[in-house]
């Protein structure tokens, strides 16, 4: 190669005849040369599944489910979405509170977690339906809402068919009513 050439072989295409092919930028590229692209349709869930205050619970999942992905405290996660949030609204003071309620409480409901899901260790549950049963746990076991519990449960279970699997409502539903009936705090 002499001195003046700007080309490096290295830099060649393998198959200097094949087309180049023109990359549109932000759009996903078919795995192979002639693969066509398709683009799924989606349809928004309908808001009208869910009340305020699932909303504010779901937001509270949100809060654990990053602190489990992230392997840090809750409360340290609480305080960074205080400051900063991911969503487009301030976090609501009732996610805010049951985060509050879930933390000092946590070991506890790992532990009746852990010992009432049969065959199912927590590290091995999706990390979502950990975060919803953590948080239904604190709020069925240690909140205030003694006559509503069959309603909280029946949120979370909700909530479970709206952000988990199509297994995970059942699941969900079972875990919580087996803690609330060891507990006695069945009403």
């Amino acid at each position: 190669m002499t001195s003046g050439s700007a080309r490096d072989e290295s830099s060649a295409p393998e198959d200097a005849g094949a087309p180049e092919i023109r990359r549109v930028p932000g759009l996903p590229h078919p795995t192979r040369e002639g693969a066509e692209v398709t683009f799924e349709r989606t349809v928004p869930a309908p808001s009208d599944r869910l009340h305020s205050r699932s909303r504010d619970r779901i937001r509270a999942i949100d809060v654990l489910f990053e602190a489990d992905a992230k392997q840090r405290e809750v409360l340290g996660v609480l305080q960074e979405r205080l400051r900063r949030t991911a969503a487009q609204t301030p976090l609501p003071q009732r996610s805010r509170e049951l985060v509050e309620l879930y933390a000092p409480n946590a070991v506890d409901i790992d532990e009746d977690l852990a010992t009432h899901s049969r065959d199912w260790p927590l590290h091995r549950m999706p990390a979502v339906d950990r975060a919803i049963l953590r948080l239904g746990s604190a709020e069925l076991l240690y909140g205030e809402d003694e006559s509503g519990r069959g309603a909280i449960i029946g949120e979370y279970t909700k909530i479970a068919e709206v952000l988990s699997t199509d297994d995970s409502p059942r699941f969900v539903n079972g875990l919580l009513q087996r803690l609330v009936e060891v507990r006695g705090l069945l009403s």
